[in-house]
């Protein structure tokens, strides 16, 4: 990852840690009771997340240089079901729009848009505290759409399985509401083909997935 792309990542990260801090600075003011974690829960969450590729090219066609995929912000839904007390599982849905440069030599390579569906199984620390930690891992399927091809004739992706670990926390406000601060590691290979296939590329993309919002439990 490049200096640009970290401090970007840096930045997603921080900004989303103090939004939460500022929230659950907020909830600690609450005398409010609020609903603990129980099995049968279902959770439904809006957050903003910041998509973070991590990416890396290899084993390409295409002169000596490296693709760079850019960042993304964009709101998502999540929903979580309640396993026990401790163990839950979530899914998430959103969407993000990248593009992509060839560096060295410097070319246009259009942009993509990311529909990568994950599911992971949570386990939640502490789940009858108003603080509560979690850790999760699982699966994700990515659908690579709306490809541009940029200053090349077309630029392809291959959809495919990933897999990704989770940590983060929940820290109830009042009655079901709490807030809520996510990280995500997804695994995700896929290959390039450009130029109907006459260049081709495979990447490992590898994003972080830093996110904060808001849940609802029923």
């Amino acid at each position: 990852m490049s200096f640009l792309k970290k401090t970007i990542g840096a930045t997603a990260l921080g900004g989303l840690m103090a939004a939460a801090l500022l929230a659950g600075n907020v909830a600690h003011a609450q005398t409010a009771e609020f609903k603990t974690k129980q099995a049968g829960d279902i959770v439904i969450r809006a957050r903003g997340i910041a998509m973070v590729p991590d990416e890396q090219t290899y084993d390409h066609t295409i002169g000596s240089g490296h693709g760079e995929l850019s960042n993304d912000a964009v709101p998502e839904v999540d929903f979580s079901y309640f396993l026990t007390d401790n163990l839950a599982l979530e899914l998430i849905a959103a969407t993000t729009k990248h593009d992509l440069t060839w560096q060295n030599p410097n070319l246009d390579a259009g942009s993509v848009r990311l529909l990568p569906p994950t599911l992971t199984l949570q386990y939640h620390f502490m789940p009858e505290s108003r603080w509560s930690p979690y850790v999760g891992a699982g699966i994700n399927y990515t659908f690579f759409y709306d490809s541009k091809p940029g200053q090349f004739n077309s630029v392809k992706y291959e959809d495919g399985f990933g897999y990704a670990f989770q940590a983060g926390f929940d820290y109830a406000i009042s009655g079901p509401w709490s807030v809520n601060l996510d990280v995500k590691k997804i695994f995700l290979d896929t290959d390039i083909s450009i130029n109907n296939g006459a260049n081709t590329s495979k990447a490992h993309l590898d994003p972080w997935v830093f996110g904060v919002g808001i849940g609802y439990r029923f």
